[in-house]
């Protein structure tokens, strides 16, 4: 099941991922992003993790829970 957020706007947010290459140690390393629309690169919600917003704009981002 893929992970959704709904912000302070109203607007339905689609948790992503992706795996990358770095250029400069060539380790590959995922990348987490939310979308406004459902991609079959949907991800959960990796552990660790919570969910905050841009106060400005809106958008969710991912952080670290300390």
């Amino acid at each position: 099941m893929a992970f959704t957020h709904t912000n302070e706007r109203g607007t339905l947010y689609h948790l992503n991922k992706k795996d990358v290459t770095l250029k400069s140690t060539g380790r590959v390393q995922t990348i987490y992003y939310f979308s406004k629309d459902s991609r079959d690169t949907a991800s959960d919600k990796p552990d660790g993790y919570f969910v905050k917003e841009n106060s400005r704009t809106g958008l969710p981002f991912l952080t670290k829970k300390k």
